[in-house]
């Protein structure tokens, strides 16, 4: 029998009768490889732009894996200011800038790489764009409502961050200001640009190493470890598929309606992280048991985090009727069927074990 998943990407894959020759910056990330696929399952031409920073060749592997994808997929590998300096905005229909720096740990851990990462390519990919005026779509984060102000968080909602003193909320501010580009290259130039607030996407593909939630908790439940739960773990955060987040880009990027505006994107059913890790355990019948750590001990002191993060989807849906449709459960499944077969595949230890290294 079909797998639910499966069902549900393939009844959301439709050919196309003009093929788009697109570009992607961060095509080697799980979300760029998911989208690369669909692009390319619907007949387009796809160039992949990635420095594999954060991104991961196994994600391109698994894109060339299909052979008939091969001759209409292209990886250059760079960062986006250099390689875009060897293009012509003109061989492109449109871009997906998907490029930045990702994670709460690389955040905390690497500031500087942050705020110049998000903030300086991002400018190169707009005044690339801005030559032939492409339409772009611009990922943003959930993480520019910073503390928040009301839950559900609203596209138009004021944003309040913490002190500069913490590097925590360098990453909010260096999203926020690619978002301003991406607004005043469309007011003064035309340039038809989307951003998308992406609410805490996960699926096949993600990792753990730079902080991300739910891959670390698969990743331990398999292995029969505790389940790592950061502060008391009644924080609230909403998971969506990637699967089903990729399906709503294109839509988003060639509607002229929704240019010029930013856009939540994401699931608005809410779980606590203590709740999520129970859930995980659960579906995976797994033997492990959950560990609350401290916030100073996981990061570092004075971390500060948002209690509340559920997105307001009411403008997406009015915008492209997006509403989706893989649960949670669906998504960890997936996932750790995803993390075992990459176990299985990894490269043999001194002494024969596998290793994958993940964040802990």
């Amino acid at each position: 029998m079909e797998a639910p998943a499966e069902r549900v990407k393939r009844s959301g894959e439709q050919s196309q009768t003009n093929p788009r020759r697109v570009l992607i910056t961060g095509g080697g990330g799980f979300i760029g490889s998911h989208l690369s696929e669909l692009l390319l399952d619907a007949g387009d031409e796809v160039t992949v732009v990635d420095d594999f920073s954060t991104g991961r060749r196994e994600n391109v592997d698994v894109v060339r894996a299909v052979a008939s994808r091969l001759p209409r997929y292209r990886v250059l590998e760079g960062n986006s200011s250099n390689v875009l300096a060897t293009l012509d905005p003109r061989d492109f229909d449109c871009v997906y800038h998907l490029a930045a720096a990702v994670g709460v740990r690389l955040v905390v851990e690497k500031p500087i790489h942050t705020i110049e990462t998000n903030v300086h390519e991002t400018s190169a990919v707009l005044r690339f764009a801005a030559q032939t005026s492409l339409p772009i779509l611009i990922a943003s984060t959930s993480e520019v409502y910073g503390k928040g102000v009301r839950v559900p968080m609203r596209e138009d909602d004021d944003v309040v961050y913490g002190s500069t003193a913490y590097s925590r909320w360098c990453y909010a501010a260096s999203k926020a200001l690619d978002e301003y580009l991406a607004l005043a290259y469309h007011r003064e130039h035309g340039l038809p640009a989307v951003i998308v607030r992406f609410f805490n996407t996960v699926g096949p593909r993600q990792i753990g190493e730079y902080g991300m939630v739910l891959p670390r908790f698969v990743q331990a439940a398999l292995e029969g470890r505790d389940l790592e739960v950061h502060g008391d773990g009644m924080q609230s955060r909403c998971f969506c598929d990637v699967r089903d987040v990729v399906r709503a880009l294109p839509r988003l990027m060639h509607d002229p309606s929704c240019r010029g505006r930013v856009f939540n994107l994401g699931r608005d059913e809410s779980i606590t992280i203590r709740a999520l890790a129970e859930h995980v355990v659960r579906t995976l019948g797994s033997s492990s048991g959950i560990r609350l750590v401290p916030y100073d001990m996981a990061f570092s002191a004075g971390f500060d985090d948002l209690q509340v993060r559920q997105p307001d989807l009411t403008r997406i849906r009015q915008a492209i009727g997006f509403a989706p449709a893989i649960s949670l459960e669906q998504t960890i499944l997936d996932l750790a069927n995803e993390l075992r077969s990459r176990t299985s595949n990894a490269p043999p230890t001194h002494d024969g074990s596998r290793h994958v290294p993940i964040d802990v």
